[in-house]
């Protein structure tokens, strides 16, 4: 994370945090309806974003939000690039940082996000178990994967 700066979110960018959420779930979660989209954006700024532990974004230029990071324990929460940001490293990044500064361990990917899932694969994340539904009682299976140890010492360095 040479060149990219992380600020640590606070009430004053939920906002702009959760229209990213929304452009980054459309663009990924062809699964969702929009009733559910709907829902879960307002759980976002409702309950996920000021009850997140660590929650950190980087900005362009312009000022605005590109992508965020949710953090809770060892575990990833949340982690939502902007679809024009998508392929720059951003994610890799943020994943990298929450491996150095927070020692995480584990993620939970909605099954059905394909990319999401691949995207922690290939970064050595593997499935460890999996829920028939998400955290809502929506029927949106999650992949609960781990980072393990001889990954998470490649991704230290």
């Amino acid at each position: 994370m040479n060149d990219i700066e992380l600020y640590r979110a606070t009430v004053f960018d939920y906002n702009q945090i959760a229209e990213l959420w929304e452009a980054s779930v459309r663009a990924t979660h062809h699964f969702l309806s929009e009733e559910d989209i709907l829902f879960f954006k307002d759980a976002v700024l409702r309950v996920y974003l000021p009850t997140a532990k660590q929650l950190f974004y980087i900005k362009n230029e312009a000022d605005c939000i590109i992508a965020f990071l949710g953090i809770e324990d060892k575990n990833i929460d949340m982690l939502f690039i902007h679809p024009s940001e998508r392929g720059k490293g951003y994610g890799k990044s943020l994943v990298s940082f929450a491996v150095h500064k927070y020692h995480i361990e584990t993620v939970d990917v909605n099954e059905q996000n394909e990319q999401a899932v691949g995207f922690y694969k290939k970064l050595g994340f593997k499935v460890v178990s999996r829920d028939e539904f998400d955290s809502a009682g929506k029927p949106y299976p999650i992949l609960h994967m781990r980072l393990p140890l001889r990954k998470w010492i490649q991704l230290w360095k």
